[in-house]
């Protein structure tokens, strides 16, 4: 595997430093911790500053290039989309897009990730940076893949500026300008793949219900009716339910999938629909939660960027052919296995012919 990526970045004309270690996971201090975090960001709710060429953030300078470059050449949508999670072909070689990124004043990605997604990505408040004493350093699954598409295409695990988003501001971060790409356990669908392009995927999992222990609900079925089911606002979840509903109250949407468990935990709805995946970690932050029935859909995350972005697409996915074999495992076992089992592999990559 090591021979493998040496030559690939021989093929580029520069090597990556090796992975670094990473600490051993602490618990999260409480659930209250988490959800008082989760109404903090909820209040303070982001405006997203668009990149530019000023001063402002340590990654601005270039990215209105970059978002021209990437629009400049649309990728054609499929009249019959079949296969969504298909997606380029990849190539350990830059483009424009990557060469305008490289050439920003400071050189790091931007990326949209989560902040409230225990396991997934969150601030652990007991937990202290090493080097700057910094507390509340994002961590989870999406966040060390973030840090291995940089340190593989900028050389630097810490080449990268993390911007945490909200579910609904997932597409418009991207089409806006505001973050190159968005590592976000964000399902690939052929609605989206209409707005912003997808790398390969690089998780799979399926909608489910969480509700308390004590619930008779018992799942996404008829035991749903008259309850209220809470959903994030931009998601799969409540695309599913407004199509099919099981008599239940549907009103009650949140900018962020962790609303919906303090939401939860309030008293304020009965259930929450949402990733298996994503409610497997908030079940692990409440004992007293617990899912409900089996997955009822088949889904796969994946890599968000710009539409037209190719070269950057390409380079993700170039990225991910190694992550698969060498990284993707490590992790998954330090966050998601307590939750999720041990089995679980990476599913592999579909390509556009």
């Amino acid at each position: 595997m090591r021979a493998r990526r040496e030559a690939r970045a021989r093929e580029r004309g520069a090597g990556a430093p090796p992975r670094g270690g990473v600490a051993r996971l602490r618990g999260w201090g409480g659930v209250a911790t988490m959800a008082l975090a989760c109404l903090l960001a909820t209040a303070l709710v982001l405006v997203l500053p668009r990149l530019s060429d000023g001063g402002g953030t340590a990654a601005a300078g270039g990215s209105q290039d970059v978002r021209r470059m990437a629009q400049a050449a649309p990728t054609r949508v499929e009249k019959e989309c079949r296969t969504p999670e298909a997606s380029l072909r990849p190539s350990p070689k830059d483009g424009p897009v990557l060469e305008a990124i490289k050439k920003r004043k400071v050189s790091k990605l931007v990326v949209g990730v989560d902040q409230n997604s225990y396991r997934w990505g969150y601030r652990d408040p007991n937990k202290e940076r090493e080097q700057h004493k910094e507390r509340g350093q994002l961590e989870g699954f999406d966040i060390d893949l973030a840090r291995e598409i940089a340190e593989r295409l900028l050389g630097d695990r810490n080449a990268v500026v993390f911007r945490a988003i909200p579910t609904s501001q997932r597409i418009s971060a991207i089409q806006n300008g505001q973050v190159d790409m968005v590592v976000r356990t964000m399902t690939i669908n052929c609605e989206r793949v209409d707005q912003v392009a997808f790398s390969t995927a690089y998780f799979e999992t399926g909608q489910q219900i969480l509700a308390p222990k004590s619930s008779d609900i018992t799942g996404y079925d008829a035991s749903l009716r008259g309850k209220r089911v809470c959903s994030a606002e931009g998601s799969i979840a409540l695309e599913a339910l407004e199509k099919e509903d099981f008599g239940a109250d549907i009103r009650t949407t949140v900018p962020n999938q962790l609303d919906c468990l303090v939401r939860l935990q309030l008293g304020e709805v009965d259930a929450v629909l949402t990733d298996g995946a994503l409610a497997a970690g908030q079940a692990a932050q409440d004992p007293t939660v617990e899912l409900k029935g089996k997955p009822f859909t088949r889904e796969y995350y994946g890599v968000a960027m710009m539409k037209g972005a190719d070269d950057l697409v390409r380079r993700v996915n170039d990225v991910l052919e190694d992550y698969r074999e060498d990284g993707w495992k490590q992790s998954y076992d330090r966050w998601l296995a307590a939750g999720l089992g041990s089995e679980a592999r990476p599913p592999k990559p579909k390509y556009k012919d």
